[in-house]
């Protein structure tokens, strides 16, 4: 049994704890939260045995063998090098940093310490995204000629809702950083390694009301991202991402090559894993949805999708832990979702094309 301590209590009380508790690897044996009056209330809500007011008493713990962190991304890298620093095992939420430089310190870190970390890149483990990944592999489409990638939720649109981290662009917010880090990543395991790009951010709600003062207070984030990608082996991608559009398509990837058309695509708005199918057509037929296979489907269906694809993630690395062998994603896939996300930002404020650097080149092994 592997004693997890959980850091971050929004989406760590609505995904994490219910996950681990579920799962029969792992036993969820501290909580963190800043206020540790807090803190013991979530503890004794969810049963967890320690409640702590800092990550250094986390890791203290003599119980803790590893720590998941799902706490706003300002705060991911000092958290995560304390948690590597002291040879605890690390699931980290995306974006991993806010800087690919740090998560490359916190990549060769973990690398250093022997320790098995991971990132919560949960697209890899849906099931219409993964039959939609055997099918790419398999040649389904022949020779990639066009992608297109749509990612389009209301999540942030109505204006009334208040001002967060979310509108801070130096604590890590923006959709860019929420959504761009996972579309970054799939692109990255479905297509390979990106050559050059070209950003446009727009920001369509100015401002926010502070919930402290009551006043408006600027946005400096993106909610809308435009991003044209040349890959490596030349095929072009254009990606569209949005959190503030009542779209009826919520999240489409369409893949055109010489021998055929593939598409997973959601509908469901009110989940982002739940919903997905997968379509294809030859040249020259109709489009039809294929059926996902019974081995990819969810062994249980939980009311909220992220908790069915989080399981995945949680069952890969318990099994990564037990025979101490680094797994993909790594915070390896955490550095190259990162960098991209750097030189979009560099691309939109010098409106211009930005090359990539390889990523053997940059983390430097």
């Amino acid at each position: 049994m592997i004693g997890v301590a959980i850091a971050g209590t929004g989406f760590g009380q609505k995904v994490h704890i219910p996950a681990f508790k579920a799962h029969p690897q792992t036993e969820v044996v501290a909580v963190y939260h800043r206020d540790i009056k807090k803190a013991q209330a979530i503890a004794d809500s969810h049963n967890i045995p320690h409640a702590c007011d800092t990550i250094a008493n986390i890791v203290a713990l003599p119980e803790v063998q590893a720590v998941s962190i799902s706490t706003p991304p300002f705060l991911h890298y000092e958290m995560a090098k304390t948690v590597l620093q002291a040879e605890k095992h690390l699931l980290l939420e995306k974006p991993v940093t806010l800087n690919a430089t740090e998560a490359k310190e916190l990549y060769q870190l973990a690398k250093e310490k022997g320790v098995i970390a991971t990132v919560d890149f949960e697209f890899r483990f849906v099931p219409g995204w993964q039959l939609f990944a055997e099918l790419l592999s398999e040649g389904y489409v022949g020779e990639m000629r066009l992608i297109k990638i749509d990612w389009l939720g209301s999540s942030r649109a109505d204006t009334s809702r208040p001002w967060n981290w979310y509108s801070d662009k130096e604590k890590g917010g923006g959709a860019l950083g929420s959504l761009g880090s996972h579309t970054f990543d799939y692109i990255h395991w479905l297509f390979g390694p990106v050559r050059r790009l070209n950003t446009h951010l727009s920001t369509a709600i100015p401002t926010r009301v502070d919930p402290t003062s009551g006043e408006f207070k600027p946005v400096n984030t993106d909610d809308t991202c435009m991003l044209a990608l040349e890959l490596a082996n030349g095929t072009p991608c254009q990606v569209c991402i949005s959190a503030v559009v009542h779209a009826p398509r919520t999240h489409w990837v369409e893949v055109y090559g010489d021998r055929g058309t593939l598409i997973v695509g959601s509908e469901n708005q009110k989940d982002y894993i739940h919903g997905f199918r997968v379509w294809g057509s030859e040249l020259g037929k109709p489009l039809t949805e294929i059926e996902i296979p019974n081995r990819l489907i969810f062994p249980e269906n939980y009311a909220d999708g992220r908790i069915s694809a989080f399981m995945r993630v949680v069952d890969q690395w318990v099994q990564a832990i037990d025979r101490k062998q680094e797994i993909t994603p790594s915070l390896r896939e955490g550095v190259y979702s990162q960098l991209l996300m750097d030189l979009a930002h560099k691309s939109h404020a010098t409106a211009s094309w930005v090359d990539v650097p390889g990523l053997e080149g940059f983390i430097g092994s």
